[in-house]
């Protein structure tokens, strides 16, 4: 399949796209390959339709864009530790994901881009929202821009306020399908990081803000947390997101450097599977 049988289709103004003619299941060649990397630099997510991939399959998709990266806190499949399987049963009431959030940002070196293929989905509900830092960034004032030029965020793995203190296995246990592990001794759990964000690849600067940010470094808690506050609602403004209703095979590829996400936790009783793959990233600066 060749990079002109793909189209590629905006579905929101700020972000995220459809992305049509494209075989996942089958080897993709380099000049697809830029033409989809292309497009995820310019829409910051793409979404790719009735795709059925082996697991095999798609880490190898994963693969071409870097290395794979480890959750600290979840272990991946049996046979495939590469993919973290997120299962919400029928009987459980929390989700993962259920926040506004990018992932792994409590890393020195955040998640690049994350995977998400469907392998169960509810009839309705279960839809992820993102949400576009760039625009978020490019809608500040000036001065807001230079004051948050100057600061950096400090961002957590586990005991986040909002849990009251509690840890990820605390919250977790008892709720969640999911195959939780203690971190290793010298896995990152703890990371500042530029409030601006400068894109590796796009040279856009980027608000770089979400559920994992505790606080600002350079201020005290309760200085922080007015502003973050603030920054906390404005940067999902609905002017700068974008939402994914999942069916069965979908998979959608999204750029951490520069989106938040959250996980619509509204299908009370119904099952959904998901099979996630993160993308290791590099120093933000």
């Amino acid at each position: 399949m060749s990079s002109t049988e793909m189209t590629v289709s905006p579905v929101a103004g700020a972000l995220g796209a459809d992305v049509h003619g494209v075989n996942l299941s089958e080897p993709m060649g380099d000049n697809l390959f830029k033409a989809v990397n292309d497009a995820l630099l310019e829409h910051q997510v793409l979404f790719f339709h009735d795709q059925e991939i082996t697991p095999d399959q798609q880490i190898g998709f994963a693969k071409r864009f870097g290395d794979i990266h480890y959750h600290p806190y979840i272990s991946g499949m049996p046979d495939h530790p590469e993919i973290v399987e997120i299962i919400k049963t029928e009987s459980e009431s929390k989700n993962f994901g259920g926040s506004w959030h990018s992932d792994q940002m409590f890393n020195r070196c955040p998640a690049k881009l994350t995977m998400l293929y469907a392998k169960e989905v509810p009839e309705a509900g279960g839809d992820t929202l993102f949400a576009s830092m760039y625009a978020a960034h490019d809608a500040l004032s000036d001065g807001m821009r230079k004051m948050l030029g100057e600061l950096h965020t400090f961002n957590v793995g586990d005991r986040f306020k909002n849990q009251g203190g509690k840890t990820r296995r605390e919250v977790m246990t008892g709720t969640s399908s999911m195959r939780l592990k203690d971190p290793d001794p010298d896995q990152d759990t703890e990371a500042v990081h530029p409030t601006l964000r400068t894109h590796p690849e796009t040279g856009r600067k980027a608000l770089y803000i979400g559920g994992h940010t505790h606080r600002f470094d350079e201020l005290t808690d309760e200085e922080s947390e007015g502003l973050l506050d603030y920054l906390r609602k404005y940067s999902v403004r609905p002017e700068f997101t974008c939402r994914f209703r999942w069916k069965r095979n979908s998979l959608a590829l999204w750029d951490n450097r520069c989106t938040q996400h959250f996980a619509v936790n509204d299908y009370a009783g119904k099952r959904r599977v998901m099979h996630r793959i993160t993308i290791a990233g590099d120093a933000t600066f």
